[in-house]
Parts: C-alpha cells; structure tokens; sequence
C-alpha cells in the first residue's frame, strides 16, 4: 500500500491532522484495496520562513 509524504505549512492543530490523515487512509483504501493498517501518512510542518511561492517567503507575505 501507499506511503503518502504530506508538506504543509505549521499552524494545523492535531485535529485537523487527525481529520486528514483519516480521509487520506478511507480513499486510499477504497479506490486501492487493503486494509487502513497498510497505509502510512507521514506529515511534515514547515515554517513559513522556510516556505517561498514567486520569490518570496510566506513569512514576508501579508
């Protein structure tokens, strides 16, 4: 089954994270098969500082 590799921006509670990680797993194995055990989310926070869209970093963006 499929390892998913989520990149988001810190700020999401863990709840929120909860709710996510759930969906991914009900889809993944709805459409692929399997079991919910066999599907690994890995989730990373990145700062804003570390994030840039168009040459500029979400920390500098209003």
């Amino acid at each position: 089954m499929p390892t998913y590799h989520v990149e988001m921006m810190e700020g999401r509670t863990i709840e929120q994270k909860k709710k996510l990680v759930a969906e991914i797993t009900r889809v993944s194995v709805e459409i692929l098969g399997g079991s919910p055990e066999s599907v690994d989310i890995l989730i990373t926070d990145i700062k804003r500082e570390n994030w840039a869209t168009g040459g500029t970093l979400w920390s500098e963006k209003k």
